[in-house]
């Protein structure tokens, strides 16, 4: 987070609460750009947040004071600042449904007690839509004031460009767009008068207090009431099994004919395409954030969203030929390129990089967000002297430097006991990406020579899979 933002949501914070800060933690990045941060006082703590998108900015907040109003369970907004670029909500904790789910899970499988969780989120879902949703102002969406035909095509051609080109599934480009077409028309006919939550998945769902609250629909709009629910049942990586899937649908349907009358099949029927469209605008998500901008973590979801689809292909219910389309997604499921993703993605990946503080700490491109980070910047330094000045930490008289003058070996010492620590739990418990950063002044001397040395320590003391990276000298 920059400077400068970091002090205009303090001054936010303290000039709301009337108290001077005393903690101040960033906190992972999600998959939006937008920045978040949690600030503790004497007596509060809340969640700052940071987005340059203003108009974005303005749909979160406006829905959040309508729903707040209404006592649906959303964080309340406590300060904004003039230019809407960053806001002060409620700390909502950190256990989201996700959390919650793979902890269970864990221990004790897709059990009963996640089945009331999920039981608990469906009882607040059909109120969110339609008896909350009344009154919302549609003109602040962002970018569209509905989920309407041009929002679906622009989901469709998302998951074309930005995942079947980058997987490598051949298609036939006019016989694709014709089906899709004929899909969005299908689509259209569901009732969509509701409020359309737009990412209403277990990452978005806090729970707090035995309580559930919702975040992030900043893309809300007005929409089909299948749309969240199949974004909710078919989360990738939440992977409900499909008889529970089932389930909760029925237990959907139970509490929706408390708010409005049902036509059961009909619903099923489009509930099957939304969740066709859903899975493929996830897909599409994958591909842009995995393969385009190479973030690891969401390439992780790919297998998940494969079984979807496969379960899909053989048990949908749409009553429209979409021959060229049910072909790709049969490519797209069986593909050996995409399964095989999935498997190199279950290994632990250690990122052991060296930098320069003048140029910031190193970007996780795994998403985590977490990891070390160690300052190498108060071991002697050999960059003080000019014999060393154009050499790097892999140079043999660098070497001898900082193994005889410096405090290097009992730094290291103590840092491998640090990381063999992490890696040892992130083995046995199937993480996947663990970031290691040393920094000095200019990332050439002491940061390069800890950064060697501790890939070459992983590498002969753990299977893993070790990326090193000298961030200032390799680019």
């Amino acid at each position: 987070m920059d400077l400068k933002i970091k002090e205009d949501i303090i001054r936010l914070y303290e000039k709301h609460f009337q108290e001077e800060m005393t903690v101040f933690e960033l906190l992972p990045a999600s998959g939006s750009y937008r920045e978040y941060c949690r600030i503790k006082s004497a007596n509060f703590q809340a969640i700052g947040a940071h987005n340059a998108d203003i108009k974005e900015n303005q749909a979160f907040i406006s829905f959040t004071n309508h729903f707040f109003a209404e006592g649906m369970p959303v964080p309340e907004i406590y300060a904004v600042n003039p230019e809407e670029t960053c806001y002060i909500q409620e700390d909502l904790g950190d256990l989201t449904l996700f959390d919650y789910l793979s902890r269970t899970r864990e221990r004790e499988g897709f059990s009963n007690k996640i089945v009331q969780v999920y039981k608990r989120v469906l009882r607040e879902l059909p109120k969110l839509q339609i008896t909350a949703g009344q009154g919302i102002d549609y003109s602040f969406c962002y970018p569209r004031a509905a989920f309407d035909k041009q929002s679906m095509m622009w989901d469709l051609n998302y998951f074309k460009y930005y995942f079947l080109k980058l997987a490598k599934i051949p298609f036939d480009e006019q016989a694709l767009e014709d089906d899709f077409k004929t899909f969005t028309k299908y689509l259209l006919q569901a009732e969509s008068d509701y409020f359309l939550y737009r990412d209403f998945q277990s990452r978005n769902i806090m729970l707090r207090d035995n309580k559930v609250a919702f975040i992030d629909y900043q893309g809300g709009r007005k929409g089909p009431l299948q749309y969240d629910l199949a974004s909710l049942l078919y989360d990738a990586k939440a992977d409900i099994p499909q008889a529970i899937r089932n389930e909760l649908l029925e237990f959907y349907l139970d509490e929706l004919e408390k708010y409005k009358e049902v036509n059961r099949d009909r619903f099923k029927a489009f509930f099957s395409g939304y969740v066709l469209i859903r899975i493929m605008q996830a897909m599409g998500a994958y591909g842009f954030r995995g393969f385009y901008e190479k973030k690891e973590h969401f390439l992780k979801s790919i297998p998940f969203a494969l079984d979807n689809l496969a379960y899909l292909i053989e048990n949908h219910t749409i009553p429209v030929q979409l021959n060229e389309l049910f072909k790709v997604l049969r490519s797209v499921s069986e593909s050996e390129y995409l399964r095989e993703i999935g498997k190199q993605s279950e290994e632990l990946t250690v990122r052991v990089t060296s930098f320069s503080y003048k140029k910031g700490i190193p970007h996780d491109p795994s998403g985590n967000g977490g990891g070390f980070v160690f300052d190498c910047r108060a071991i002697h330094n050999p960059g003080r002297y000019d014999e060393y000045k154009q050499l790097t930490g892999k140079d043999p008289e660098v070497i001898e430097f900082l193994e005889t003058r410096s405090e290097m070996a009992e730094f290291l010492k103590n840092v491998t006991g640090l990381v063999d620590q992490s890696v040892n739990t992130y083995l046995r418990r199937g993480f996947t990406n663990l970031s290691v950063n040393f920094g000095c002044t200019g990332g050439q001397h002491r940061s390069v020579y800890a950064a060697e040395h501790m890939a070459k320590h992983l590498k002969n003391n753990f299977k893993v899979n070790v990326v090193l990276t000298h961030r200032e000298q390799d680019f």
